[in-house]
């Protein structure tokens, strides 16, 4: 079967069938939504003629599959006269998933320059998928009216328009070093990613107009040469900055510090990036003796707990940074990033047990407070977030 119940669909396969028969399956919204996707890609550059209106009312139905409207607006991405539908202003009230990125595309690839704002900012997206989506259409409308003329119609006001003529500029290999001086980290970041002269970066670093240019250009520099001592005397020279936080102690920053700064989401201050890179991690616990530990004073203290889980077992998937022991109606929370533990505020007998066992409780008052500047990834979201949360972190 060139399209199974389960497994990948036989494209090439699906190719080889005849251009009328996939049309007239795709077009009807009777056949299985996950057999009519794979048809729709298999009629790439062989569209009957008669059967266009078919599938673009396929297109234009609200009430079809999008993941096969998606799929048609690619295929017939070079019809006409798609565009009045497209850019009817019922469009702006589309909510099916992938649809309105996927209009935009289509806008893009048919011409349209007053979509040209709305795919930059696809095209900065954090979401790889939409960001290859908002590339795609601005990518058309550079190919059809030239370089000049797209940059024009976005201007530079904002971060995703600079972060376009980065990406211009870079492709048309021009020197984007200077753009590391953005004001917005996410240009930033993204000059950062596409330098790849270890001696032009390093030459920057007197150039750079501000502390946060200078840390980036370390940072670049370090991306590509790995020389730690280098990038450690560029952070002493500028005096060793760092993101304070009030309540953020030495041991709760180094624990943090070295879990998140190296992944942290783009838009985080550089400052964490790079102390991270000069700072020794700390020794981190060896979890099955911790978690004996605390197992062991709890039982002492007559709470009865339960065996240790990992948070991802306890949540029935995903994975995370603590385990959880369980006694009577309670929880308690063991990181495994130092020796941290939390749980209510009233359970006071399991909290002066573990302390005693040398663990260190996280109260409501410290685990609310906010790391600022170090942008994680949490549940869709990529913003700074709470001590509680980067200690004892869950995703599912």
């Amino acid at each position: 079967m060139l399209v199974p119940d389960a497994g990948q669909a036989d494209i090439a396969g699906l190719c080889e069938l005849d251009a009328d028969e996939l049309a007239r399956y795709v077009a009807d919204p009777a056949y299985p939504w996950w057999r009519r996707r794979p048809c729709t890609h298999a009629l790439a550059e062989r569209v009957p003629e008669r059967h266009v209106a078919n599938l673009i009312s396929r297109v234009s139905d609200p009430d079809d599959v999008a993941e096969v409207r998606i799929a048609l607006l690619d295929l017939l991405a070079g019809r006409a006269e798609l565009l009045p539908w497209l850019k009817h202003e019922d469009r702006q009230h589309e909510r099916s998933y992938g649809m309105p990125e996927a209009i935009l595309k289509a806008r893009g690839m048919l011409g349209d320059r007053s979509a040209a704002h709305e795919l930059a900012t696809l095209a900065a997206s954090p979401w790889p998928r939409w960001q290859g989506v908002g590339e795609a259409g601005l990518d058309a409308l550079v190919t059809r009216y030239g370089v000049e003329v797209v940059l024009a119609d976005l201007g530079d006001m904002r971060p995703e328009d600079r972060a376009f003529h980065v990406r211009m500029r870079h492709r048309a290999g021009a020197d984007v070093t200077d753009a590391l001086a953005d004001p917005d980290r996410g240009v930033a970041y993204l000059t950062q990613s596409l330098l790849s002269d270890p001696k032009r970066i390093r030459s920057y670093l007197d150039e750079a107009p501000t502390v946060e240019a200078k840390l980036w250009t370390a940072f670049a520099l370090h991306r590509l040469t790995g020389d730690a001592d280098e990038t450690r005397l560029i952070y002493d020279t500028l005096g060793r900055p760092r993101v304070e936080v009030a309540g953020l102690d030495d041991e709760l920053r180094s624990a943090i510090l070295h879990e998140y700064a190296s992944s942290c989401e783009r838009q985080s201050d550089p400052r964490w990036r790079i102390e991270a890179l000069c700072t020794e991690p700390p020794v981190r616990p060896d979890q099955d003796e911790q978690l004996r530990r605390a197992t062991a004073v709890l039982t002492e203290a007559c709470l009865a707990p339960m065996p240790p889980v990992s948070c991802g077992e306890h949540n029935q998937q995903g994975g995370g940074t603590y385990h959880v022991i369980e006694f009577g109606e309670s929880e308690l929370f063991i990181s495994t990033l130092g020796r941290f533990a939390t749980g209510a505020d009233t359970d006071l007998t399991a909290r002066q047990a573990l302390e005693s066992a040398g663990f260190r409780w996280i109260d409501e008052t410290t685990g609310a407070i906010r790391v600022t500047g170090l942008c994680v990834y949490y549940f869709g979201k990529r913003e700074p977030i709470s001590i509680d949360t980067l200690l004892f972190y869950w995703q599912d």
